[in-house]
């Protein structure tokens, strides 16, 4: 857990803070312009916004994650002018230039007839999908830090495909409302024998409800964010 005191001294470095989710509704945006001392760290920046009132309480007790630039990052990490720094409040990486992995984060309704044909192979003997299907509510509301989570999401793929022998894999996550019925994400994997293509389907959709900055809740007057996927 990160904590915060005063804001640091100085002026000279500019960087952008991103928000998601309940820290972006807290600020009332979903970015913020910070003006640090150069040399400022990570920590700086979260003490920083930790002087802001709307935020302090949220920051004290939030378990937050950093990235910069998309890439996750520690308290210590170094800032440079016109960073983009995101503060990734609690969570469950296109395609590959070989063409066998694709990953996707999109507004757009999913299909798995899309992924299946996107994963084929004339040297696969199995295919399996997987759809994680919003049921219960009527609806569930998905936001995400979609550049980074789409390069998560192919690089988390692309270990699935390797650790599993697989010849193809598909995964697409939603974001925005996406009503009863329908799917939030869809996993589809390609290899030459069943064991392969179960197995890795199953590390593939265990592996991003841990590790994408992806958030629900059950519609829009739901008050609490949780773990997407």
């Amino acid at each position: 857990m990160v904590g915060v005191s005063a804001a640091p001294t100085g002026e000279g470095l500019e960087v952008r803070v991103r928000l998601f989710a309940m820290l972006r509704e807290r600020a009332g945006r979903d970015s913020v312009q910070l003006t640090l001392h150069h040399g400022a760290t990570v920590a700086d920046a979260i003490t920083a916004l930790g002087a802001r009132e709307e935020l302090r309480e949220l920051l004290q007790r939030l378990p937050v994650r950093m990235a910069v630039n998309r890439e996750y990052a520690d308290t210590d990490t170094v800032l440079q002018a016109g960073d983009e720094l995101a503060l990734i409040p609690p969570v469950s990486g296109g395609s590959s230039p070989s063409g066998r992995v694709h990953a996707r984060v999109s507004a757009e309704p999913l299909s798995a007839g899309e992924l299946e044909r996107v994963v084929a192979d004339p040297d696969a003997g199995a295919l399996v999908t997987f759809q994680g299907v919003t049921r219960s509510v009527d609806r569930l509301e998905y936001e995400a830090y979609a550049e980074m989570a789409e390069q998560k999401l192919a690089a988390l793929a692309q270990r699935c495909l390797d650790e599993h022998g697989l010849r193809r894999i598909a995964v697409e996550h939603r974001v925005g409302t996406v009503p009863r019925g329908e799917p939030s994400v869809v996993v589809a994997v390609s290899a030459a024998h069943r064991e392969e293509a179960f197995a890795g389907a199953r590390a593939a959709i265990d592996r991003l409800k841990q590790e994408l900055p992806i958030w629900k809740r059950e519609g829009p007057g739901a008050s609490d964010w949780v773990t997407g996927g």
